[in-house]
């Protein structure tokens, strides 16, 4: 009874689409009744239906099987439904389906994405006769790929029958080939571009696979029309011994973007000429197989597939800006090594470091109460801030001093690289020690930092109250740090975006070096003619040498200090109080506050809310900025960090054993 009424129900919603079947209709028409036919395969599911397909069974297979048994009963609405699909070859332009579906129409990645967010905002229309461009509209779910891979042999038959009911070389062969020569045109056009050509393997382009590939595509397509199978075993040979080639230059880009610096164009070019390559596969193993039908369906779930997949932003930056990312990290792991110490003359030389960055940031904190006192408006208040605070950190960079707050960011990537070797308890027992570095190393480079802001400050307002009879912060400026750094207001959420900031400069710098890197900037200061003639050539080679060294710390000190000062005043703007907490800075604006109202402000509640407000502070700072550093730098990687709990157990057992290594440098080198 249950089956009965589903095939009522079904027939009646087909009986409309049949009758409506119309081959002597407008182009239009027939295009949207087919996109309705297969509208109504995918129809969701009545109840009965659903009790139908308890077998697993897709629905719009069912729907498939019943629609061909009822044609098969009723010659009329076979013929007219196979009239309406034969006209519709007939006057679509098919060629576009097999060489443009999937591609971008101009190599340009920012092109691509807005192409991309037009396809998901405006609405699409089956007023074309262009295939290509119907497709979409025919197949707009992306599971309708996973019922076409499940058509059996004999319901593939059937369907052929419908849709193919003879050996048609005007309705898939020809425009099928004419797709061939199109994608082997593009093949070659990207191929011999200078972009790519020049970052391609010199060995992988010694027999020119790309300039050959035109004229065995020609043979091939000549031999798929002959009747000599030798010649058409042939040519195939030969124009798949050339695609491999090809496909083996594309590979080679790849290594030396990894050398030379990254470029997402490059990376979506070739992304996309690898497609293209694969898709030329494809099309010649339609047009050689004996039985082209299995072959079809693939192809047109496959079809399906790239087409959802190019409507989707999120795909595209997921692939195109994996490498980029990557390498910003590794960029980001090169300098992060510098700041974990791993022994006692490592540690004593991680100490004097930050006591030097401290001292720099003590004349930050009394330049920064000189440009609150100017009564500038937001904007350049924050940008003499954020100059402030950049040219503060450009000397501590100089100076080859550090600051604490810096660190995480950049030894985040290096602690990934660790991660990647936990396989085995060898390499878990190196990060573990790597882990223990890191946390010596910034407990060294925070106290280093502090034992000299704070002392340095305190001495700078005795002094002026000594000469000058009143110090240089005064008791306003000093009741408003007490104020904003208090552990009862808003300080640790602006620690957490201070923390954000960090990871962000951590990434500018990262950036910068690999834009430094690919369009080889160090080169041209070292070789270029205007250069050389105006510096000389030795100093030509030691200014090249110098920015390739430190391009990457400029960009990271110039970018946080700008941030930290323009960032607040920028989102103040558009209504949204936020505000930046330094740990360093902030413990510099507390002694200032000291040192302006008297050492009694030391017993006092405010100050010792403020001690603790700054102690979360430091805290946020780091874990902040390094968890999203390490966040990004094991996805960049590809790092699945499945197996947490056995990490958690080998850090807090070395946490048990050896609480001081946490701490306290080993004795030597190897020790923990």
């Amino acid at each position: 009874m249950a089956g009965r009424l589903l095939r009522s129900a079904a027939a009646w919603d087909l009986t409309a689409l049949l009758n409506a079947a119309d081959p002597r209709a407008s182009l239009p028409a027939r295009n949207l009744w087919l996109a309705r036919l297969l509208e109504w395969l995918r129809h969701a599911p009545t109840a009965r239906e659903d009790a139908r397909a308890a077998d697993a069974t897709p629905l719009p297979l069912l729907r498939l099987k019943h629609l061909l048994n009822v044609l098969e009963r009723h010659p009329e609405h076979q013929a007219a439904v196979r009239d309406v699909i034969a006209r519709c070859w007939s006057e679509l332009n098919a060629i576009g389906l097999f060489a443009d579906v999937g591609f971008a129409p101009r190599m340009a990645l920012w092109g691509e994405v807005f192409h991309r967010l037009r396809q998901r905002l405006l609405p699409g229309t089956v007023d074309t006769s262009e295939l290509g461009e119907l497709f979409g509209q025919l197949f707009p779910d992306s599971a309708d790929e996973s019922w076409l891979r499940q058509i059996d042999g004999d319901l593939l038959a059937r369907l052929q029958a419908l849709v193919f009911p003879q050996e048609d070389e005007g309705g898939w062969r020809a425009p099928m080939r004419d797709a061939l020569t199109v994608l082997v045109s593009s093949v070659r056009a990207a191929g011999l571009s200078g972009p790519l050509r020049l970052r391609m393997g010199a060995d992988t382009l010694a027999g020119h696979p790309f300039e050959q590939l035109a004229r065995a595509s020609e043979q091939f397509v000549q031999a798929l029309d002959g009747q000599d199978e030798t010649a058409l075993r042939q040519a195939l040979q030969v124009l798949r011994a050339l695609l491999d080639q090809c496909r083996s230059a594309v590979r080679s880009v790849p290594e030396h973007l990894e050398t030379y610096g990254v470029s997402v164009d490059i990376i979506f070019d070739v992304e996309q000429l690898t497609e293209r390559l694969r898709r030329i596969e494809d099309l010649m193993d339609c047009l050689v197989a004996p039985d082209p039908a299995p072959r079809l369906l693939q192809l047109t779930a496959d079809l399906i597939r790239v087409t959802h997949e190019r409507r989707s932003l999120r795909t595209l930056f997921a692939r195109h800006y994996s490498l980029l990312a990557r390498k910003v990290a590794e960029r980001s792991a090169e300098t992060g090594e510098h700041y974990i110490t791993r022994d006692r003359k490592e540690y004593r030389d991680m100490l004097r470091r930050a006591a030097g960055g401290g001292a720099v940031i003590a004349g930050t904190v009394f330049a920064k109460f000189a440009v609150m006192a100017l009564g500038l408006s937001a904007f350049w208040a924050g940008f003499w801030a954020g100059a402030n605070y950049a040219l503060s950190f450009v000397i501590i960079h100089l100076l080859h001093w550090t600051v604490a707050t810096k660190q995480p960011a950049m030894t985040a990537p290096a602690m990934a690289h660790k991660l990647s070797q936990i396989g085995t308890d060898e390499g878990l027992d190196g990060f573990v020690d790597e882990v223990a570095h890191l946390v010596r190393s910034q407990v060294a480079g925070i106290l280093g930092n502090l034992a000299i802001v704070a002392p340095l400050v305190l001495l700078v307002q005795g002094a002026a109250l000594l000469l000058a009879g009143k110090p240089l912060v005064g008791e306003t400026d000093a009741h408003y740090a007490l104020h904003s750094l208090t552990a009862l207001g808003p300080s640790w959420l602006y620690a957490a975006f201070t923390g954000v900031l960090l990871f962000i400069s951590s990434l500018v710098a990262g950036w910068a070096e690999n834009w430094f890197v690919f369009h080889r900037l160090d080169s041209a200061i070292a070789w270029n003619p205007r250069i050389v003639a105006r510096l000389g050539s030795s100093r030509a080679q030691t200014w090249a040498a110098w920015w390739r060294a430190n391009v990457s710390g400029m960009a990271a000190n110039i970018s946080l200090g700008l941030m930290l000062g323009l960032v607040p005043a920028l989102l103040q703007f558009v209504g949204l109080p936020i505000e930046v907490r330094h740990v360093t800075l902030s413990t510099g604006q507390l002694a200032a506050a000291v040192g302006a109202l008297g050492p009694g402000v030391a017993l006092t509640a405010p100050f010792w809310l403020c001690v603790l407000g700054i102690a979360g502070t430091g805290v946020l700072n780091l874990v902040v900025s390094f968890a999203l550093a390490f966040r990004v730098a094991l996805r960049s990687r590809g790092i699945q960090l499945a197996d947490r709990a056995r990490v958690r157990r080998a850090i807090w057992r070395r946490l048990r054993r050896s609480p001081g290594s946490f701490l306290f440098p080993p004795d030597d080198a190897a020790g923990r």
